[in-house]
């Protein structure tokens, strides 16, 4: 997934995921543990499935310090929403994924030599979690959510989901090939042609 950073790469002012490390002090092996359930500041996730905004994004992270930045490693847990790509119906689950990205500090081989969109970077004293968080959710759930493995889906001409039809739900179709010859008979023969 493409990172949507900004030319300045500055974490937005506000957002619930931008962490304060200032009291890392840029110095390699300070670490701090983040256990923090926060609102989701949008939705996240693919089109049939995703965390809804507002959502309890559940965060248990490693902040640590290392020479060329700030490395965060850990798991984000939320409840999903969507629906099954076969029949439509809602889906409501849940989502874990593991996070590790290195945010680089300013003025550091790493931010000198790296594109910014191949690392975060440290900004002031923040780094900001929503595009890792982004990627890693989007790369964790389903492309094609279904209800069950075996969701038959719905008929296809009438709509109905199949999984709830009777076994006999059926639609009498002429092959397109013969509805000349249908049309030929009429309504009071019953099939065989008389002289």
């Amino acid at each position: 997934m493409a990172r949507q950073h900004s030319q300045t790469a500055h974490p937005r002012r506000g957002s619930p995921l931008a962490v304060n490390i200032a009291r890392l002090r840029r110095r390699p092996g300070a670490m701090f543990l983040l256990h923090d359930v926060l609102p989701s500041p949008s939705r996240i996730g693919v089109e049939l499935i995703g965390i809804q905004a507002g959502a309890p994004l559940e965060l248990d992270l490693r902040v640590e310090s290392v020479s060329e930045g700030v490395l965060v490693t850990g798991t984000l847990a939320a409840p999903t929403a969507g629906e099954c790509s076969r029949c439509l119906a809602p889906l409501h689950g849940r989502v874990e994924v593991d996070l590790t990205e290195l945010f680089a500090y300013p003025d550091t081989l790493t931010d000198a030599t790296t594109e910014e969109d191949e690392v975060g970077r440290v900004v002031g004293d923040f780094v900001d979690l929503e595009q890792p968080i982004i990627d890693a959710v989007g790369l964790g759930l389903p492309f094609s959510p279904v209800c069950r493995a075996d969701c038959p889906g719905l008929c296809p001409r009438c709509g109905v989901a199949l999984a709830a039809a009777k076994p006999s739900h059926h639609h009498d179709e002429t092959d397109p090939r013969w509805a000349k010859l249908g049309a030929m008979l009429r309504p009071d023969d019953d099939g065989a042609r008389r002289e």
